[in-house]
């Protein structure tokens, strides 16, 4: 046999499934590929005398589907087989395990796209696998149902002046609804199994208490807090954003600067050289940032230089190592006329107690200070800092007590405290064109460049954000990393490449902003006192409001007075009227909201879900979040493994765009487009799709993918054909053959079914659809189609019907059926249920367990003895190319030993015409013998080869060489079961007049 490693042969080549109709070394029992009852070919009038003796395959089950009737017949297969109810029934069924893959929530604000297909499809076969194999599935499918996407969009042009927040959140919760039902019905047609009835939304009041309780729980423990601080600000979306709601455009377009801070106070090394004026020199991507500019910070170990320029004498206080290309930037020579350091060794830094002047503020002074974010990659070494647009700028300021103001409102303008030049000028346009005017107005512009980078953008709008401090919440994450990346190390993650990415995001996530300025999403469960601004908030307020969410929903933080929102045990000592306190306005970022359902989705409050399965773009989302509101909460991972897979995109590598025309609708694929020629091709090309794909990369889907897998799955049909046509009548409850009474080949066949259900089964429990597809097509192409089937023919087509022999491979082709059609079964539910409705059986594919293997089959003596004769037998046609075995007498010279031995196991005789190794041959005759004739005669075909036998635990080791000789046989071709056994053309073989003279 080849070995797995080597290449499968192509489908449509005579080693391929055809071959099960029309076989290519056996023409003999050639059979019509086309669909339908199977007829002899080549039938002249002796053969079709015999037509009606020959049990040919006989089947109504269809070679191929197309059109309509493979969508009416999928359709058909959904209602016949239960596939609504699947879930149900098997939730309800005793098992010893269950398994909990636990649905990350797709955003409801469109119609579903292939990525849903690739996600839902792909954790839809895992959950057949586990299902077949006996395991209680949980899989509860769900959706994220808040945020700003979805309430642009259920408001479109009319924006939200005007309205209510009450308004606004109907309109948001209807649209919301609109996208699940259609989605959850895309979901459904791809055959995804899953308690429909009973999803989880995040806007259901149930879910909001769940996570408000988790909420409580964080800031019981002092993890969420408020603060005024630097976030990243949408002024597009006009709220707050977190670092998981940003996409970075690498094209973005920035005028950087390169600008002046003269030194009004020299450090003291600087005064004591006594060299003149000095200037100290910065470089910045954000011009607009300047009339917030607090402080100028150097690298604390590195060596600064003051240098003259040739062109102006203009002394600039730069990076010693950044001084040469800072020359070739500024096309002038830069002569070095001092040097410090910015060593903080005893006393002090050499750098320490300078000050500048402010360019565009008069009177302004900002401290040179020491700061670890300082790096030497670009610029000048120094760095100018605001801490109220930076955040590392704001560290330096938490450190130095500077001041932090927001000259930055909402809508990205500058507002008042930028001075009357600023003020209302859009920061990122005409606001950083204003800017640069006023720094050449002074002097302090030394040069002007474009420059294309790496930029956050607010991934819903696409608009550049920005970044500006304000009053939010947020939770401290800084405390919760090092437990989290601990748990972290206990969690199979893949693939294992995606872990240092996990941790990469944990390591630079500080602190994660939670509040957001809309309306649509779970309220913050906050009051503040009207005068004073500050927050009421603690176990008991939250606790309350939490069970006014589950019994009314969230609407009833807006509906309900503040009276009955605050509990009594709080209204007792608040000091004051209750209507000195208002109810907060922001809502929770929907990543929290996500985050947290964990909380309200696994049944049980201690819980881990098996396996969390999502993009790669969840890997600073979903799983982040999930992974930090768990541990916050109850100190471990909510998953015990996470499987991250690659992005749909176009068959060229392409990200998909409706401007670029690469889209592609699942519901075009499983329906056909508009276009009459546009084919349908059912939901389980989508399906083998999604498992032929290597899910870990970036996954292509296109024309050629899809009629790759159409082709893929109709050559199966073909197999899946000839099995069902050649078991028709067959009953295995009464006529299956004990194994012990097979024919070797027969067992043989068994013991590599065995094999190959313990390789797909090791498959699938790694996530591996691929693979398991990979092993059923080389089982299908090696051991079945060019192998198996080619060989049992004659039994088949020939033998009488109830005889030992027929009933023996009879029994292997169910067994094989049976094994084929459960390893598709995860991937291609449709067509499993399909043949299933065709074979011998009561309940559906689904409801009657995984592939069924059986240790008895386990032969791995048979297997050395079947497998050399298959080395006999390659030699044997390699010595005959392009003629057919079926016309030779073949002579097999083995030396005393093992190997002869084997073979005589498979031929008691030593010379036969119906031996299990004639069969195996497809010769006319074989003669087994310890060495070959000397009489042969002159036309007769040699060959030699040696086969090592090394049976179960290498115990047994043994070289043994062969000789073939293979010699025209002067029998007659029999004119009904074809083979060259008779003794003229008008006679019937001995076989075949035993056959039909019985009576």
């Amino acid at each position: 046999m080849v070995p797995e490693d080597k290449e499968v042969p192509h489908m449509n080549t005579p080693e391929g499934p055809s071959c099960c109709w029309v076989g290519s070394a056996d023409r003999c029992h050639g059979v019509s590929s086309g669909e339908g009852n199977a007829q002899p070919a080549e039938a002249g009038p002796a053969q079709g005398q015999y037509r009606d003796s020959v049990l040919l395959p006989r089947t109504d089950f269809p070679m191929k589907l197309t059109g309509q009737k493979l969508l009416d017949r999928e359709l058909e297969v959904q209602r016949e087989c239960g596939f609504a109810e699947l879930y149900s029934w098997q939730r309800q069924r005793k098992a010893k395990k269950e398994f909990c893959l636990h649905d990350g929530p797709p955003y409801a604000n469109g119609d579903p796209h292939v990525g849903h297909a690739l996600n839902k499809i792909l954790k839809d076969i895992r959950n057949r696998f586990e299902m077949l194999r006996g395991r209680q599935v949980h899989y509860i499918p769900g959706w994220d149902c808040h945020g700003l996407p979805i309430e642009l969009k259920a408001l479109g042009e009319l924006g939200t002046s005007g309205l209510t927040p009450l308004q606004i959140r109907q309109k948001a919760r209807e649209f919301a609804e609109r996208a699940i039902a259609r989605q959850r019905a895309a979901f459904q047609r791809w055959g995804v199994m899953a308690d429909w009835d009973n999803c989880y939304y995040t806007f259901d009041g149930t879910y909001e208490a769940a996570q408000l309780k988790v909420f409580q729980e964080m800031h019981s423990k002092g993890l969420i807090y408020q603060d005024y601080k630097p976030v990243f600000w949408s002024p597009s979306s006009r709220t707050a954003l977190a670092e998981a709601e940003l996409e970075y455009n690498p094209e973005h377009l920035s005028t950087a600067i390169y600008a002046t801070f003269p030194l009004g106070t020299l450090p003291p090394k600087l005064a004591e050289a006594d060299v003149g004026s000095i200037s100290v020199l910065v470089w910045t991507t954000q011009p607009w940032t300047i009339p917030a500019n607090q402080a100028v910070c150097y690298m604390p170990n590195a060596q600064y230089s003051v240098v003259k320029r040739a062109d102006n004498s203009q002394l600039l206080l730069v990076a010693t190592e950044r001084a040469a290309s800072l020359a070739v930037l500024l096309g002038t020579e830069l002569e070095s006329v001092g040097t410090v350091t910015g060593w903080r060794s005893p006393p002090r830094s050499q750098l320490e107690g300078g000050i500048c002047k402010h360019p565009t503020i008069p009177d302004k002074e900002v401290p040179l200070l020491p700061a670890n974010h300082v790096t030497m990659g670009k610029g000048t070494g120094l760095v100018h800092t605001a801490p109220a647009h930076g955040m590392e700028d704001y560290s330096v300021a938490s450190q130095f007590k500077l001041s932090v103001e927001c000259m930055v409102d909402g809508e990205g303008k500058f507002n008042e405290l930028a001075g009357p030049e600023l003020q209302n000028l859009f920061v990122m346009g005409e606001g950083t064109d204003k800017v640069i005017s006023m720094l050449k107005a002074c002097g302090a512009l030394v040069k002007e460049e474009h420059c294309v980078h790496s930029y956050p953008y607010d991934w819903r709008t696409k608009q550049p954000v920005v970044i500006r401090p304000s009053k939010q919440w947020f939770i401290n994450t800084a405390s919760l990393k090092d437990k989290a990346k601990e748990v972290l190390q206990k969690v199979r993650v893949l693939p294992e490449s995606a872990r240092s990415s996990l941790l990469a995001m944990l390591d630079r996530r500080t602190y994660w902003c939670i509040s957001r300025q809309r309306s649509w999403g779970v309220p913050i469960p906050v009051f503040y006192h009207k005068e004073s601004g500050e927050p009421l908030i603690n176990k008991h307020t939250v606790s309350h409001i939490a069970q006014l969410f589950k019994e009314k929903g969230s609407d009833c933080w807006w509906e309900l007075p503040v009276e009955t929102l605050l509990p009594p045990e709080v209204l007792k000592k608040v000091t004051g009227p209750v209507t000195d306190y208002v109810r907060g306005e922001d809502v929770l970022d929907i990543w929290f909201d996500s985050g947290a359902s964990w909380a309200a989705v696994l049944e049980e409050s201690d819980s881990r879900a098996d396996v969390y399965v999502e993009g790669k773009d969840q890997i600073g989302g979903w799983f982040q979040s999930s992974l930090l509101t768990s541990v916050a909460a109850r100190n471990k991972a909510p998953y015990k493994s996470l499987v991250v897979h690659g992005f749909a995109v176009s068959e060229k590598g392409e990200k998909m765009s409706k401007s670029l025309g690469n889209v592609v609708d699942p519901d075009t694929v499983i329906n056909g487009g508009k276009d009459p020629g546009a084919p349908a091709y059912g939901a389980d090309v989508l399906r083998w799709w999604v498992a032929e794909s290597n899910v870990f990369s970036e996954v292509q889907i296109g024309p050629t993918a899809l009629n790759s897998a159409r082709d893929s799955i109709n050559k199966l049909r073909n197999t899946l054909k000839f099995l069902l046509g050649n078991l028709q009548g067959f009953d295995p409850r009464t006529q299956a053959v004990d194994p012990k009474e097979m024919h070797y080949i027969d067992q043989y066949m068994l013991h590599q079914l065995r094999d190959f259900s313990i390789k797909v089964t090791d498959a699938y429990s790694e996530f591996d659809a691929s693979r398991a597809i990979r092993l059923l097509q080389a089982f299908i192409a090696r051991d079945l189609s060019s192998f198996y089937f080619s060989i049992i023919k004659d039994r088949l087509y020939c033998d009488p019907e109830e005889s030992l022999a027929r009933r023996s491979c009879q029994t292997v082709l169910e067994e094989i059926l049976d094994g084929v059609t459960r390893a598709i079964a995860p991937i291609l539910p449709h067509l499993a249920e399909e043949v299933y409705l065709h074979a011998p059986g009561g309940e559906t594919l689904f409801k009657s367990g995984w592939i069924k293997s059986s240790s008895v089959w386990r032969r791995p003596g048979l297997e050395e003895a079947v497998e050399g004769a298959c080395a006999i037998r390659d030699s044997f046609l390699s010595s005959i190319p392009g003629k057919n075995a079926a016309q030779y007498n073949l002579t097999i010279a083995i030396e005393p030993g093992l190997l002869f031995e084997l073979m005589e196991s498979l031929q008691e005789e030593p010379t036969s015409t119906s031996s299990q190794l004639t069969e195996l041959m497809m010769a006319a005759q074989t003669t087994l013998t310890s060495q070959l004739p000397r009489d042969l005669p002159p036309d007769a075909l040699r060959s030699s080869g040696n086969f090592l036998i090394n049976l179960e635990g290498g115990v047994i080791r043994e070289d043994s060489t062969y000789s073939i000789a293979a010699v025209p046989t002067s029998a007659a071709r029999c004119p009904r079961c074809r083979r060259y056994t008779a003794e003229s053309p008008d006679c019937l073989c001995p076989r075949c007049h035993s056959i039909l003279s019985a009576p």
